[in-house]
């Protein structure tokens, strides 16, 4: 990206997982200098297995990597002299644990009067507020895994759906705080939370849940606010999504595919008429469909500009020639030494992509660098990493 609107702007981020991390993402690809300050032994989210593998790979391109020791007292006084020169900070620790430290609000604040303060938490202000939570934690409670899976039978979303959205949610705050520090010269607290920004995502299903006198089912068990919206088989035993959302759509589906008798049936002349219909219906739309390939279903639908999809999975993506062509991945370093394209911030700016300044870091890659950009000497740092206070790429 030709231009970088958050350059000049300084981020210590003491993050671990998938929620903090996201937001240091974006303000990195926007182009802050973040800071990602982790124990001399590495952040843990870097020994994940499973599906947390990835996490540390995705989510610390574009960041600095400082290790030091937070239990020391040595190593709280360079955060302090650090503060006085940053703009942000974002933390997603468990409640209470930066105060601990001496790190919360109340404390930085007094060193820096423009200090913008995020923090990552399970729950806002309120009763819970003092509650460990995770992703899957929130989703359970907040409705979404209720909404996801079959009835009876509650499904986590397949990604880190919350994390994410909070983590977003974060950002978009410290961009808030960021314009209004311009005007008042003093920066402010931040908070973003996983259980609030699923109660969020659940705004509609509770919005629809004051209009009706019937329990809200799950969405496989919905149904659909349109006539065709959904999963079909295929004759070569593969799957496609297929969606009719308007009239128009309808009338280019059976022209596609040469169903005019459809077209001539007043029973389906309309999206809710169809709906009416759908029991004999759908599964006379699933026995058309299946005796065609998915590919000839994907380009009649797409020579008809009918909203379709395959189904893929992730390393399908890898491949997928949106995103190649579309410059929609970077190459990114990981810590076995493969390279791997990896998704960009989704957004454009004028017409240009963020892209990769810097790999994920190594343990201490560059705490060297920023110990010096405080002014501390060579001796002073090998002092210190001596005493086990800090970690340079060094050693």
């Amino acid at each position: 990206m030709s231009s970088m609107p958050l350059k000049g702007i300084k981020v210590l981020e003491f993050t671990h997982a998938v929620m903090g991390p996201c937001t240091g993402l974006l303000l990195a690809d926007m182009g802050a200098d973040v800071v990602h300050v982790e124990p001399i032994n590495g952040d843990t989210t870097r020994r994940l297995q499973g599906f947390g593998t990835g996490y540390f790979w995705f989510y610390n391109r574009n960041k600095r990597s400082l290790a030091i020791n937070l239990k020391s007292k040595e190593g709280i006084a360079i955060i302090y002299d650090l503060v006085k020169e940053y703009d942000i900070v974002v933390e997603n620790f468990g409640p209470g644990t930066m105060d601990r430290l001496g790190l919360g609000y109340d404390t930085l604040k007094n060193l820096n009067k423009g200090l913008i303060y995020c923090s990552l938490k399970g729950f806002l202000s309120g009763p819970y507020e003092k509650r460990h939570a995770m992703d899957e934690v929130v989703q359970m409670m907040g409705g979404l895994a209720y909404m996801t899976g079959r009835k009876g039978d509650p499904l986590r979303a397949g990604t880190s759906a919350i994390d994410i959205t909070g983590g977003m949610f974060g950002y978009i705050g410290i961009l808030q705080a960021l314009y209004e520090r311009e005007k008042t010269g003093e920066g402010g607290f931040v908070k973003s939370a996983l259980f609030e920004t699923c109660s969020f995502l659940m705004g509609q299903h509770m919005a629809y849940a004051s209009q009706i006198d019937y329990e809200i089912p799950p969405m496989p068990s919905r149904v659909s606010a349109w006539s065709i919206y959904k999963v079909f088989d295929t004759k070569d035993q593969e799957k496609v999504f297929v969606g009719i959302i308007s009239e128009k759509h309808w009338v280019r589906f059976c022209e596609v595919f040469e169903w005019n008798d459809w077209l001539q049936d007043e029973r389906l002349a309309t999206n809710n008429l169809r709906i009416d219909e759908r029991e004999w219906f759908i599964p006379m739309v699933e026995d058309r469909l299946e005796q065609f390939d998915k590919d000839e279903i994907i380009q009649r639908c797409d020579s008809g500009h009918i909203p379709f999809a395959p189904i893929n999975k992730p390393e399908d993506l890898f491949d997928d020639i949106q995103l190649n062509e579309g410059n929609s991945l970077v190459e990114v370093s990981m810590g076995n030494g493969k390279t791997v394209k990896l998704p960009k911030f989704p957004l454009e700016y004028k017409g240009t992509r963020s892209g990769i300044r810097l790999h994920p870091p190594n343990i201490g890659e560059h705490t060297t660098q920023v110990l010096k950009e405080i002014k501390m000497n060579n001796d002073a740092i090998k002092k210190m990493e001596a005493e086990g206070i800090i970690k340079t790429d060094n050693n």
